[in-house]
């Protein structure tokens, strides 16, 4: 009887040990899901091509043009290995849900990654000349484009003929000028692949840049034939990703003032050196100046009969603020994804407004720009981008402009005449400034050339462009195809409102009674209204490219292309 108790108390021992080996070898079963998730890089914007695989195996998945990745039925805590050129290589643990993963770039090989003409590749495996920079680099206290350039870019010479505001474009070449004769010598600019002027590219906004490539030597610019002699600049623009909207704000205000001022002759050593020149180069010649008007001056007589007129202090200021402001929004769900992004900028030039006139003679120059890109999925192989930009622009300063009137500053005599007479005695009831002038260069007063009227300038600026990507990869690895078409329209209205000075010289001057007598240089030239002149001009161009059907290679993603352009047309 004892021995069956023991034999039923083994047999519920062992069942005991089997049930719990069971359950134990139950629980170190390994649960398998689905991995899935996105991939991008610091700025958000995603990573296609990039390599996802499992450590410790031979499975691995790539991702798609929206930087997703899918890979069925991997267990869950496996290791997941992502791998990127030029990115720091990073191991996530699948734990069944959906991922977000943030490459960084690898400090290493940044620089030896870089754009070349449709794609990206190893600077190793390049002997094109091809030089990149970082966008934010790109930021300066100026709102024009183009003057960043000089210093920052390797293989480009860069400088400015004026700092006038919305005439200080920087003329740039690419390794020199290397067209002959007097045709297009400036680079190729494209910017989402589509060609711009340097005006329009100087108007483009840091922020909205992804990335800027210069494509210098024959190599290099072989894609684009005979247009890409000078040297090619690509540019492309930031695009939407998948993700909340993300808002993004910045406003500066900045101080300006002249590189350098030229330093004048006082107006004594004006008058001596004049003389001097006279008698040197013929001594029997009359000097210009008596030496009594050069006392006169010099123990301060009468300032409208012995005038010494300090032309740039009393015309310019040293220093002028200008601010700037940009907002950009950005986000997009799986199908659709977009890019807002707005901007406006204001620049004043350095002269003084008068307060005998109504209205501002100053430069103002006032610069909106809009843009917007729009990423939508039509399927999983297709996709379609529009983009929208406009560039408004407000220009309003002297009839002849900034430059013209700061070289009439360097070439008025400070002791022929002053700026104007005081309207006393027989001119009290004159409804016009009396303006000083001169018989020989009558029209040499800046002054009047400051006050006399202004100029109005807006000009408009719209360009839209549709593109389609098509990917053939299901039928053939590698194989995809683009359309892109776009069309700009220019406008432009130029208002001048001016009138005539009245131009006066001393005739007669009685020292005792400190009392002179003007004369009218032209009584029947001036007048007292304003006068209207208007024009419009208006242009439109329209630009198909039709690429070819490219095979992409998986190890750098290089591509080869032919682009046809359409006529322009013009009203």
């Amino acid at each position: 009887m004892k021995n069956k108790v023991k034999c039923k108390n083994k047999f519920w021992k062992i069942l005991i040990v089997l049930i719990a080996c069971s359950i134990s070898l139950s629980s170190f079963a390994q649960e398998t899901a689905k991995a899935t998730g996105y991939v991008t890089d610091d700025n958000g914007e995603p990573l296609p091509g990039l390599v996802v695989s499992v450590v410790g195996d031979t499975r691995g998945a790539v991702t798609d043009v929206n930087g997703k990745f899918t890979m069925e039925d991997v267990p869950v805590g496996t290791k997941l290995l992502f791998t990127y050129l030029g990115m720091e290589d990073q191991i996530v643990i699948c734990q069944g849900k959906e991922m977000n993963v943030i490459m960084k770039e690898k400090s290493s090989e940044l620089d030896e990654v870089t754009i070349v003409a449709f794609a990206k590749q190893k600077k190793e495996s390049i002997v094109s000349s091809i030089s990149t920079i970082k966008p934010g680099e790109l930021r300066v206290p100026s709102s024009n484009l183009t003057t960043a350039f000089a210093g920052r870019i390797a293989g480009i010479i860069s400088y400015q003929t004026s700092g006038e505001p919305g005439y200080d474009n920087a003329d740039f070449f690419i390794r020199g000028v290397t067209t002959f004769g007097t045709g297009k010598v400036d680079p190729l600019v494209l910017v989402d692949n589509v060609e711009i002027s340097s005006s329009d590219l100087s108007k483009m906004h840091p922020d909205d840049i992804q990335s800027f490539s210069i494509l210098k030597d024959a190599t290099a610019t072989a894609l684009y034939g005979a247009r890409g002699a000078n040297g090619v600049i690509l540019i492309t623009t930031k695009e939407g990703k998948e993700g909340k909207a993300k808002v993004s704000l910045r406003i500066e205000n900045s101080l300006s003032s002249p590189t350098s001022q030229i330093e004048m002759a006082d107006p004594i050593t004006y008058m001596r050196l004049a003389n001097e020149a006279v008698v040197t180069r013929n001594p029997l010649m009359p000097i210009p100046y008596s030496e009594k008007q050069i006392d006169n001056t010099i123990n301060g007589g009468n300032p409208y009969v012995y005038p010494a007129v300090d032309w740039m202090d009393m015309l310019t200021k040293d220093i002028t603020m200008n601010q700037r402001a940009n907002l950009s929004i950005s986000g997009g769900g799986q199908v659709a994804r977009y890019y807002i992004a707005g901007s406006f900028s204001q620049d004043n030039g350095i002269l003084k407004v008068d307060n005998r006139n109504n209205f501002n003679t100053n430069v103002n120059y006032k610069k909106y720009l809009v843009r917007s890109n729009i990423n939508i999925n039509l399927s999983k192989t297709t996709e379609a981008i529009v983009r929208m930009h406009g560039s408004f622009n407000d220009y309003s300063g002297p009839i002849s402009g900034g430059s013209d009137l700061y070289k009439r500053i360097l070439q008025v005599s400070p002791v022929r005449f002053p700026a104007y007479y005081p309207a006393d005695g027989n001119y009290h009831n004159v409804d016009h400034i009396l303006f000083g002038g001169y018989e020989d260069d009558t029209y040499l007063n800046p002054y009047a050339e400051m006050v006399r009227g202004y100029r109005q300038e807006s000009t408009t600026s719209m360009m839209a462009q549709m593109e389609f990507k098509q990917d053939f990869s299901q039928w053939i690895d590698g194989l995809t195809a683009r359309i892109l078409g776009n069309t700009t329209r220019e406008s432009s209205f130029n208002l001048t409102r001016s009138y005539q000075p009245f131009y006066y010289s001393v005739l007669q001057y009685d020292k005792f009674a400190d009392i002179y007598q003007l004369k009218e240089l032209n009584p029947d030239s001036g007048t007292e209204y304003l006068s209207y002149n208007v024009s419009i001009r208006a242009n439109t161009s329209c630009v198909l490219s039709l690429l070819t059907l490219p095979l992409q290679a998986k190890t750098h993603e290089q591509t080869t292309s032919h682009q046809a352009r359409g006529e322009s047309i013009n009203s």
